[in-house]
C-alpha cells in the first residue's frame, strides 16, 4: 500500500477530530477544525484574525468587488476582524470542506518576528484577508501540528515548536506582510486594529468618527481611506454589520424576538432595523432566523 500524502494524511486526521460540521475547538488551544458536508448560500460572515489552511473542497468570500476563491491546499491570513459575504461552494457528504484554523498569539509572533524574521519596511495597510497557495514546508507543519492531537500528552511541550514553525513558514512567505500586521507595533495595520477593537467593543453605541480617528492615531480622512483599504469598507458600514452580527446571534443563541434584538444592539426604529437586517441577509430577521434554525436542526 502507498504511503498517504502530508494533505492525505491531514484530511483523515481532521476527520477523525471534526467528526460531524461545524467548528470544532481541540486540545490544543489554538487550534480548531472547521468541517462541512454541503455548500450553503452565501452569506455575511465574521471572520477573526488568525490563519486558515484548507485541505478539501472549496470556499469563496467577498469583499466589496472582490471574489477571493481558496480551495484545497491554499491558506488564508486575517489581520482584523473581517465581515465578508461567503460560503462554502464544493463540499459533499464524502468529500466534506475541511479546514483547519489557528488563532494567533501577537506577543509569540512578535518575539518571532524579532529573532528571525527579514526586516519589512512599513508601507500601506494591506488588506486584512488574502489567499495564497500553501507550501510543501508549511503543509509539514501543520501536519505535525495535527499529529498533537493523537498523543495529547506531547502537545504542551511540541505543539508550541510546531506553531513557531507555521508562523515562519508564513512571515518568510508570500503572506508575510499581513501576518506581520496582527503584531507589528504601531503599524497602519495595527492602528486600523485598534479602530476595529473599539467598534467591536462599542457596537451598539453612536461612536464618532473623530473618536476611532484618535484612537488609531490618525485624521478622520487618513483612517477612513486605511480602513477600507483594510475591511473594504468604512467604519460605520462596519459599525453597522457588527450591530446585526450581533442582533443575529441573540436571536439565535438566547430566542430575542426582531425587536428586542434590534433595541439591544442599538436600533431604535424597528422597521429601520428589520429593512437593514434584510439588505444584508437576504431576509427580514424572524423569517431568516426561522430558517437558519430548521436548516441547523435537520
Amino acid at each position: 500500500m502507498a504511503a498517504m500524502t502530508i494533505a492525505e494524511e491531514l484530511i483523515e486526521l481532521v476527520k477523525v477530530f471534526a467528526p460531524h460540521d461545524g467548528l470544532h475547538e481541540t486540545a490544543i488551544e489554538p487550534l480548531q477544525l472547521i468541517r462541512m458536508s454541503a455548500p450553503a448560500q452565501s452569506l455575511p460572515a465574521v471572520y477573526e484574525p488568525g490563519l486558515c489552511v484548507v485541505l478539501q473542497g472549496r470556499k469563496h468570500a467577498r469583499l466589496g468587488s472582490q471574489l477571493l476563491v481558496y480551495d484545497a491546499l491554499n491558506y488564508l491570513v486575517i489581520s482584523v476582524t473581517m465581515l465578508p459575504q461567503a460560503h462554502v461552494v464544493d463540499a459533499s457528504v464524502d468529500k466534506p470542506y475541511l479546514c483547519v484554523r489557528l488563532n494567533v498569539d501577537p506577543r509569540e509572533l512578535s518575539s518571532l518576528m524579532l529573532e528571525a524574521a527579514p526586516a519589512v519596511a512599513e508601507g500601506e495597510a494591506p488588506c486584512g484577508l488574502r489567499v495564497s497557495r500553501v507550501s510543501e514546508p508549511l503543509l509539514e507543519a501543520v501536519l505535525r501540528l495535527v499529529r498533537l492531537l493523537r498523543t495529547p500528552q506531547d502537545a504542551p511541550v511540541l505543539a508550541p515548536l510546531a506553531v513557531r514553525e507555521i508562523y515562519y513558514r508564513i512571515l518568510t512567505g508570500e503572506l508575510g506582510l499581513q501576518l506581520r500586521a496582527l503584531a507589528a507595533a504601531d503599524s497602519h495595520a495595527q492602528r486600523i486594529a485598534r479602530a476595529v477593537d473599539l467598534l467591536k467593543r462599542r457596537y451598539a453605541e453612536a461612536v464618532r468618527i473623530q473618536e476611532v480617528a484618535e484612537v488609531a492615531h490618525m485624521s478622520a480622512s487618513s483612517l477612513h481611506q486605511h480602513f477600507k483599504q483594510v475591511t473594504s469598507m468604512s467604519p460605520l458600514q462596519y459599525q453597522k454589520q457588527l450591530r446585526l452580527h450581533h442582533a443575529r446571534r441573540l436571536m439565535l443563541a438566547d430566542g430575542l424576538d426582531a425587536a428586542t434584538a434590534g433595541h439591544r444592539v442599538g436600533y431604535e426604529s424597528p422597521s429601520q432595523f428589520s429593512r437593514e437586517y434584510r439588505r444584508l441577509f437576504g431576509a427580514p430577521p424572524k423569517t431568516e432566523v426561522q430558517q437558519l434554525m430548521a436548516k441547523t436542526a435537520r
